[in-house]
């Protein structure tokens, strides 16, 4: 799917590639959720699928803490406190700690009410304020869900596939 340009696009992408990513996880066995042979998001690292999970968590999570300081005028510190954008191995290796303590199946249900609030934060936005108002920069508001959304949903359902190729779970 192309770079969502509206509302029903945005929306579209979200759930589309939230429901592809679902199907591959939904396969995988419990025991082989914790075993680190993922490429990490650091340069030399191995992550597990528990790991990608809390990785697309936490990107979900900043998404709405984003828009909620934003919205009561707070401070928006993006990425994210103490961390800036050349520092994103070093966030994803924090949100992997976020949620260490989750087993697979709270972490699915954490990243299906991490969606779904994001998808009730789409839904209660205009297009002009989701597409034709710049947010951040040059990004709009849309922009910046899709980014941390949609995409990384479906980077994380390719990454998933192959490992479960590597491990004849297809």
């Amino acid at each position: 799917m192309a770079i969502p340009k509206n509302k029903d696009e945005l929306l579209q992408a979200i759930i589309d590639n939230y429901n592809k990513l679902c199907l591959e996880i939904a396969t995988i066995p419990a025991n082989f959720t914790e075993l680190k042979e993922l490429d990490g998001h650091v340069k030399n690292t191995s992550m597990s699928v528990n790991n990608m999970l809390a990785y697309l968590i936490g990107w979900g999570e900043l998404v709405l803490k984003w828009h909620a300081n934003k919205n009561n005028g707070q401070v928006v510190d993006l990425p994210e406190t103490n961390y800036k954008w050349n520092e994103l191995g070093k966030l994803a290796q924090k949100f992997y700690k976020d949620y260490e303590c989750d087993n697979f199946e709270t972490l699915k249900t954490k990243l299906q009410n991490t969606t779904n609030q994001i998808l009730n934060l789409v839904e209660t936005k205009t297009n002009l304020e989701l597409y034709q108002t710049n947010w951040y920069n040059k990004w709009t508001l849309g922009r910046m869900i899709q980014l941390n959304t949609a995409a990384p949903f479906k980077n994380a359902k390719n990454r998933i596939r192959q490992y479960k190729k590597l491990h004849g779970l297809i």
